[in-house]
């Protein structure tokens, strides 16, 4: 019974065998190879597959885009800065029989051509230039390495450098450099600034002082309007008071004796006034006659000095005095 047993366990343990090497599982992001007597055969997709044990191999190919790790190296810039550089790569298997067939070591290849390659963009372009165009280096990598992984079966998707680090002396004098540019651009701005202010400034001074002289300007023309509009409307009603009084004097017809009444009432109101001085434009030879009917309504002072009239200011009013023009009343003579 025990050599029963242990045949039978040898007998499953021969099948599980063989059956592990008959069949074979490909996985969805794998390829298959099958090599015959050390000649490839055919190629498997995702799957499960049957081989023949013992004759036949399966080399798998993964196919999902994978990442090699650049390691850093010292780079010279054509301006003869050392700087360390270092990347990644980023590449997919496009053919899974190229990729195996036609390059042994697939991830040493491409990180020695890669290495070159940045050594010879980085070695055309300047420190400063360096350090701006990482899309440009970035690029003209990716393009050298996937023309020449091409025939290998391989896709570079990607390349991307992880740093680019200059000497420590440079790094130093690039920080001093940027101090003083932003401290050059920070009093730019700042008289700028100044600048900006006081032509603001001025312009409102400006702006000010224009409004100020409109101001006065438009006062004095209200000013000198209402002056005018004063005048004309005083103008207007002495015109009318005029037109009014010669109106009165056509339908009243006065005669000579009116007139004359009149004539003395304004004489009456001259002489009451402050003036010393009384200029009467009429001839005085007519005045005798009338002053009885003064004294007798009492408009003027009646002082008689052996025989003669005289007026407030003592000046003789008679038909003897100088007439020719107009007679002056004051203190003395005129």
């Amino acid at each position: 019974m025990a050599v029963d047993t242990l045949l039978v366990i040898a007998l499953a343990l021969l099948v599980i065998f063989f059956l592990g090497k008959v069949v074979v599982l490909v996985r969805p992001h794998q390829k298959g190879l099958v090599e015959r007597l050390g000649k490839f055969h055919r190629q498997l997709e995702p799957g499960i597959h049957f081989i023949i044990p013992f004759i036949d191999r399966v080399i798998k190919v993964d196919m999902r885009e994978r990442v090699v790790d650049v390691p850093p190296q010292e780079v010279i810039t054509r301006d003869n800065v050392v700087v360390t550089v270092d990347g990644i790569i980023y590449y997919r298997v496009m053919d899974p029989q190229a990729s195996v067939y036609r390059v042994g070591n697939f991830v040493q290849a491409a990180v020695n051509l890669a290495q070159t390659n940045l050594r010879n963009i980085i070695g055309e372009l300047s420190l400063d230039e360096t350090l701006t165009s990482r899309e440009l280096i970035n690029t003209r990598l990716r393009t050298v390495l996937d023309e020449a992984t091409d025939a290998w079966g391989v896709k570079v998707t990607r390349v991307e450098l992880k740093r680019i680090e200059p000497p420590a002396d440079v790094t130093e004098a690039m920080h001093k450099q940027m101090k003083a540019e932003r401290e050059k651009r920070a009093m730019i701005l700042e008289a700028e600034g100044y600048r900006e202010s006081e032509i603001q400034r001025a312009e409102g001074i400006k702006q000010s002082e224009i409004l100020k002289a409109e101001g006065k300007a438009r006062s004095m023309q209200l000013i000198a309007d209402a002056k005018k509009y004063q005048l004309i409307r005083e103008a207007e009603g002495q015109a009318e008071a005029w037109r009014t009084i010669l109106k009165a004097l056509r339908e009243s017809a006065p005669n000579r004796e009116v007139i004359t009444l009149q004539y003395l009432e304004a004489l009456k109101r001259l002489a009451e006034g402050q003036a010393t001085k009384l200029i009467v434009p009429m001839e005085l030879s007519g005045l005798a006659s009338l002053l009885e009917l003064a004294r007798a309504r009492e408009w003027l002072p009646s002082t008689v000095d052996g025989g003669t009239t005289t007026s407030s200011g003592g000046t003789p009013l008679n038909g003897d005095s100088n007439s020719n023009g107009g007679t002056q009343t004051n203190g003395g003579k005129g």
